[in-house]
């Protein structure tokens, strides 16, 4: 499960298929450096996504 606390490349690291949904709401934090520190809570709240939306749509990856 991911939960906001969790650093942004250690997600992406550890579930690639969450990538869509990253590239979806127009976060390309496979590129960013930033990612290797920043944690999904603090990286949508930057960006203003919607915390809740966005773990919703990267959990619902993670059961396909």
């Amino acid at each position: 499960m991911i939960t906001q606390e969790m650093i942004i490349a250690d997600i992406i690291a550890q579930h690639p298929e969450t990538l869509p949904v990253f590239k979806l709401y127009n976060l390309e934090c496979n590129e960013c450096q930033i990612a290797d520190l920043e944690t999904l809570g603090h990286g949508a709240g930057v960006h203003k996504i919607d915390i809740g939306q966005l773990l919703d749509s990267l959990n619902s990856a993670l059961n396909k």
